[in-house]
């Protein structure tokens, strides 16, 4: 072993629990949402605002990357001084509001991974070290959509603890950068913060980790840019989880 795989090691090892985020970190989906946010933006603009500036790569980064799906949908449209009523939670997708817009990226993805997702093979066998060390796992997401794509992936038997959007709205609890979310998913498994690890592959996620009192953050870098993850907090990035790995 590298004194460098040594190094990335030690930053799990000691610890008793390991929280990931899904998207990105688990399964290739993060380009599946990014793919529908473009397909969402590209055409509301087009219709409704073709005077302002299109959408484009880096706002995914920039505006929705990690966030909870609403969140994302402000804070896109407030990049371009657009402001729009919120309607009603589980408002018509057709609807120019910003339920509805969520609610419309949220069935353009469905569509999409509706034909099924392979996990990086990487993490899978991160996790399964993990799981061999006899280290807790769960899963904290942003999305709504965190069961199905576990589901879809092959990997729900290994995380009967599922922080997502959902629970986060059901609980009341901030989305990141907060580290809410995350503080409770290690209640959930019964062990303070201070014995988890964080992975994350958003900056908004990474914040959230460095915000809250957890052994270490691993960013993987899958587009975010390893100096941004370092800069939000992360312990160590790597490009891939097997990295990790003794």
């Amino acid at each position: 072993m590298t004194q460098q795989s040594s190094t990335h090691a030690a930053v799990w090892t000691a610890a008793a629990g390991i929280l990931f985020d899904l998207d990105g970190v688990l399964t290739p989906t993060a380009a599946v949402h990014e793919r529908a946010w473009q397909e969402l933006f590209e055409g509301y603009l087009a219709a409704a605002h073709p005077e302002v500036r299109g959408y484009s790569e880096s706002d995914y980064f920039d505006h929705i990357d990690g966030k909870p799906r609403f969140d994302g949908v402000r804070d896109f449209l407030a990049s371009r001084g657009l402001k729009l009523p919120e309607g009603p939670l589980d408002d018509d997708p057709a609807n120019d509001t910003v339920h509805g817009l969520g609610n419309r990226k949220n069935r353009i993805f469905n569509d999409i991974v509706g034909a099924g997702v392979e996990p990086f093979e990487g993490s899978v066998r991160f996790l399964e070290a993990a799981l061999d060390r006899g280290l807790k796992v769960a899963v904290v997401s942003s999305s709504r959509n965190a069961p199905a794509v576990l589901a879809a992936a092959g990997l729900s038997r290994y995380f009967p603890i599922v922080v997502d959007g959902t629970v986060a709205a059901e609980r009341g609890l901030p989305g990141k950068p907060s580290p809410a979310t995350y503080d409770y998913a290690a209640q959930l498994l019964d062990l303070p913060g201070e014995e988890c690890v964080v992975v994350e592959d958003a900056v908004s996620g990474v914040q959230a980790g460095q915000a809250g009192s957890f052994h270490s953050v691993i960013g993987v870098d899958r587009g975010a840019g390893r100096q941004a993850l370092l800069d939000a907090g992360a312990t160590v990035v790597v490009g891939d989880l097997q990295e990790l790995i003794p």
